[in-house]
């Protein structure tokens, strides 16, 4: 969809610019005027701006300290933060002097920490209205005395739970209940109370939709709607009975397209459809938001009543550009500066000129930007007082009154709120005002020309200076010597984004055409035929318990020796084979599981209960493996030094037969990761799938057939463990077994392998084991608890904690320990549990009825060993599948069971640590070591845990779970597994044996010489 913007005739474009570059002077001489002096205290606070601005490096860890400033308790924390971020050589000479004899416990530390403690919220109150509503109805009247109209907004607005998401809809409907009256009382001001069309309220509130909801998310659009548009719809009736204003602020991109589902949803309604004291915010550095202004008007239109459309920049470049790279998917945003302001320009004028149906609101503080838009206006006669500016509040103050006294009405954007929870936003504002590509650093810090500022961005030239490099979401192909392409490096198949709507209607087909095809049978697979059994097992969906997934074959002892022999004899021909050749192989099947990749992730969802995101990501994971190790693959062949006479080759050679022994948590992923490390070194393979998830491993079976492998390289034997794990483990020909399960299971194999030598060649049989974790979160007591709960939460619940990876403990400093306790729980309490198929499924049922006894059993001993502060119950689904909703015990003791023992199940404990001393004491002393995490904003606390939590997988500031391919190679050590690291490097040594070949080159006292040069070599 393209914007259709009335076009304007080159005289026109012509009189448009000279009359931008008129009114940008005239702001530029009038704010001049008005600069701060040295007298004035934001006079002393640019000049400390300034100097932050100097040093890239330096400004972020001053930015970082204002960040955790709220959480230091004392002046001995602010001290030895102080001294963590700032790196003293960078400093001017006082404030070096001042930090070195500073000593975090001495009088002149507690001195400082005063000081920064001071100036930090002085500043703060520079950009935050008030902390009650006195104090902001004290600033919106000084505003309103300087002619200037306000917007409230409340910071704070992430909500981690249904409760804190119930309080910021409470704290909306207090703001209209005691603003509004007041507001409404005062004194008009016609340049900023009266529009064109219609008399504006006094009281103009912004509101978040995200904090309406503590389970806001795409997936779910139907369930997210039905939840917010209730409250929507009781603010809207509270500001239309109060004379006040609503406007939706707009966030991330990821829930960009459901806010703006919801808003025209709710305000298409026949109650609202009249209502015009509406608004909505259209960020201009999105690529596709044209597109989204088109389709707003055109809804407008067919409303019957405008709405207001607050067009902003955006505020959240650097993380939608790195979001977005990191996931793989489209960026988002324009990644020149000069493109967003000249798509502002062109967004601008579709504004002005559907001004009837959107009500301009410009906010900005760029004057270029706000000049052009003046400019259009004029141009097109648009009436000043149908539209207005916007800018934030603390920020510009010289170039709001230029626009005032040109006669515009000019609305400050006024956050509200303790300073605790408005850091953030604080900080936001911080890295604006000194970017090194900010308006108002250049034109106010820089102190660069009007002229310069008032550039056309349509005439930027990207000569004139170096481009600014886009971030893309991985490596591109390079060429080699000669021009000749060589291989991309690695990249990870990007998960699905299912905030699109294509994304949400392919999963829901796919859960359609698989659902039709439930109850089937599969057959075993040995040398590329199907053999059928006497014995059969069903798989059931943990969802639905009665529902059977699918039949398979279940091998004995004789199946299972018949496919290892079939293994030995396809192992010549495959081993024989190119490297080339084999990884050729697993690229296809990756292709083929890419084009599958929403029906494997149904079947998922049937079998194992996985949700959408979590059986969506275990696909990609298992694409990301086969074509991960087809290039290791092909890289394995290392040089070694060669001597003149001598010439010295390393090789790598298979094995032989290797038997898989797959997990059902991640059915397809682990399975293929295993299977696919075994082909790529020349190895064949024989599967042994879990018993809880055999349909999915006969469809990775079908894959491997679809691309063409040869029979008997891969060969499916479905069935019990004490029949066909065991038989495939004490066969005496498979060479390799690679199992990822239980501690038990794989501690018993690894002792029975060592008893059975390998034939025919008589060697060990190699373990290569995976038996899981108990894996703890620590959070420090200066960490953000907003990121910290959702951390703790998502690790410890995200597929029912059945994952190796998944939180079962979380160490919590004293300091902190109640406060987080109590919104963690809260949090935990608002998940949904449901069944997997539903996309707003948060919590979905355990694998089968052993491992909900299992549970159950550990909840008993849990209220036992601890506080019981949170136990969800299921309600009706008790009846229908293996359902257990989230258990969490506090208080828990660190040498008890539920401290010590891996649960796979949604159960966690909350442990009490004196200080990070004892919390390290505690999470090293298991006998697991494979994930763990910390969540501070120390430096030296988070250098600490590199050095001394003891794990595989060491996570910091983010959630223990979700390792990916080639970025964390994933595995521990102690009893948490034996082997190297799955999706690194190293992990295919595992399958190999080295050997090494050295020639004796030497004839005589003659030995021939390597050409050293194109010509020696041609002739």
């Amino acid at each position: 969809m393209s914007l259709a913007i009335q076009p304007f005739s080159q005289r026109e474009q012509e009189r448009i610019e000279a009359s931008t570059l008129e009114i940008g002077r005239f702001i530029f001489q009038r704010a001049s005027e008005r600069a701060p002096r040295p007298t004035e205290r934001r006079w002393w606070d640019d000049r400390i701006m300034g100097w932050a601005m100097q040093d890239e490096a330096l400004k972020l860890q001053m930015f970082r300290f204002v960040d955790v400033l709220p959480m230091l308790a004392d002046s001995t924390a602010v001290t030895r933060h102080l001294h963590e971020y700032l790196d003293s050589e960078r400093l001017p000479g006082a404030i070096k002097l001042g930090l070195n004899i500073a000593a975090p416990r001495s009088l002149a530390g507690r001195a400082l920490a005063l000081a920064a403690r001071r100036n930090v919220q002085s500043y703060a109150r520079r950009f935050i209205a008030g902390s009650n509503t006195t104090e902001v109805l004290a600033a919106a009247m000084r505003e309103r005395k300087l002619r200037r109209a306000f917007t409230l907004d409340i910071l704070g607005e992430a909500v981690t739970s249904d409760r804190e998401a119930e309080r910021y809809f409470n704290m909306y409907l207090e703001l209209l209940d005691q603003l509004a009256p007041r507001a409404n009382a005062w004194p008009e001001v016609p340049q900023i109370d009266r529009g064109a069309f219609e008399e504006l309220p006094r009281l103009n509130l912004s509101v978040k939709l995200s904090a309406l909801d503590s389970q806001f998310d795409p997936i779910d659009p139907e369930g997210t709607t039905r939840r917010v548009a209730e409250r929507l719809r009781h603010l809207l009736r509270a500001a239309r009975s109060r004379r006040a204003f609503i406007h939706v602020d707009m966030e991330s991109y990821h829930i960009k397209d459901l806010t703006l589902a919801i808003f025209q949803h709710v305000l298409g309604e026949p109650e609202f459809r009249d209502f015009a004291d509406v608004g909505i915010v259209i960020q201009g550095y999105l690529r596709d938001s044209g597109d989204d202004l088109v389709r707003l008007r055109d809804w407008a239109a067919q409303r019957g009543t405008p709405v207001w459309v607050r067009l902003v920049k955006g505020a959240y470049w650097d993380y939608e550009t790195v979001h977005a790279a990191a996931m793989g998917w489209p960026v988002p945003v324009f990644q020149q500066k000069w493109e967003t302001d000249a798509n502002y320009e062109r967004l601008t004028v579709f504004l002005m000129q559907n001004y009837k149906i959107l009500r301009p609101a410009l906010g900005s503080h760029n004057i270029r930007s706000l000049a052009h838009g003046l400019a259009v206006a004029r141009h097109l006669g648009v009436p000043s007082s149908a539209f207005e500016l916007q800018m934030l509040y603390g920020m510009g103050d010289q170039e709001k009154q230029a626009l005032v006294d040109l006669g515009y009405r000019l609305r400050i954007y006024m956050p509200y709120g303790q300073l605790l929870p408005g850091m953030a936003y604080l900080v936001r504002r911080l890295l604006e005002n000194t970017s090194n590509e900010s308006f108002l650093k250049a034109g106010f810090s820089d102190h660069v020309s009007p002229e310069v500022l008032l550039m056309n961005p349509k005439e930027h030239d990207p000569g004139r200076q170096p481009a600014a490099k886009p971030l893309t979401p991985g490596p591109s192909p390079t060429r080699g010597e000669g021009g000749k392409k060589e291989r991309p490096a690695f990249q990870n198949e990007p998960w699905t984004d299912f905030a699109l709507g294509t994304s949400r209607r392919a999963m829901q087909t796919a859960l359609a055409e698989v659902r039709e095809q439930l109850g089937r049978h599969y057959p075993l697979v040995i040398g590329g035929r199907q053999v059928d059994t006497r014995d059969r097992l069903a798989s059931l969906n943990p969802s639905h318990k009665n529902q059977v997934v699918g039949t398979v074959a279940s091998a004995s002892p004789a199946d299972v020796e018949a496919a290892v022999a079939a293994a030995r004899q396809a192992l010549p021909a495959w081993s024989g084979a190119s490297v080339d050749e084999r990884a050729t192989w697993l690229e296809r099947a990756a292709d083929a599981l890419a084009e599958r990749r929403f029906e494997l992730a149904a079947w998922e969802v049937y079998e194992c209960g996985k949700g959408w995101r979590e059986a969506d990501a275990d696909v990609t994971e298992a694409i990301d493996f086969c074509r991960y190790y087809a290039l290791h693959a092909r890289q394995l062949q290392s040089p070694v030094e060669d001597v003149p006479g001598e010439d010295n080759q390393l090789e790598y050679l298979p094995r032989g037969v290797v038997g898989v022994i797959a997990p059902w948590n991640f059915p397809l992923a682990i399975l293929t990761g295993m299977t696919t490390a075994a082909l790529a070194t020349g190895n064949t393979v024989v599967m042994k799938p879990a018993e809880q998830s055999p349909v999915i491993a006969a469809k990775l079976a079908e894959v491997f057939e679809a691309v063409g492998l040869p029979p008997g390289v891969l060969n499916l034997v479905s069935g019990t463990g004490e029949a066909a794990g065991a038989a495939l483990v004490e066969h005496p020909d498979t060479a390799v077994i690679a199992f990822t399960g239980s501690r038990a299971v794989g501690l018993a194999i690894n002792a029975r392998a060592a008893e059975v030598s390998a034939r025919p060649i008589g060697y060990v049989k190699r373990v290569i084991a995976e038996m899981g974790g108990k894996n703890a979160i620590i959070v420090d007591d200066d960490a953000d608890l907003d990121e910290a709960v959702l951390g703790v939460v998502r690790s410890a619940f995200g597929y029912q904690g059945q994952k190796c990876s998944a939180c079962s403990r979380a160490i919590v400093l004293a300091t902190v320990y109640d406060t987080f306790l109590e919104r963690l729980v809260e949090s935990a309490r608002s998940l949904k549990v449901g069944p997997a198929e539903d996309p707003a499924t948060s919590v979905g049922p355990v694998i089968d009825a052993e491992s909900l006894a299992r549970v159950r059993q550990y909840i008993e001993i849990g209220r036992r060993e601890g506080r019981e502060v949170l136990a969800v119950d299921v309600g009706p689904l008790a009846g229908e599948g293996y359902y257990v909703g989230p258990h969490i015990f506090a208080d828990v003791a660190p040498d008890s069971r539920l401290a010590q023992e891996e649960i796979f199940g949604p159960v966690l404990a909350v442990i009490r640590a004196r200080d990070l001393d004892d919390a390290f004491r505690i999470a090293n002393g298991t006998q697991y070591a494979l994930t763990g995490g910390l969540f501070s904003r120390s430096p030296a606390n988070l250098q600490r845990a590199r050095r001394e939590l003891l794990v595989g997988n060491l996570y910091l500031n983010r959630g223990i779970t979700g390792a990916m391919v080639g970025r964390q190679p994933f595995g521990g050590f102690k009893l948490s597994g034996i082997g190297s690291k799955a999706g690194g490097a190293d992990y295919l040594l595992q399958f190999v044996l080295p050997r090494v070949v050295t020639e004796n080159t030497m004839r005589r006292g003659f030995a021939p010489m390597e050409p050293t040069t194109e010509t020696e070599a041609a002739e």
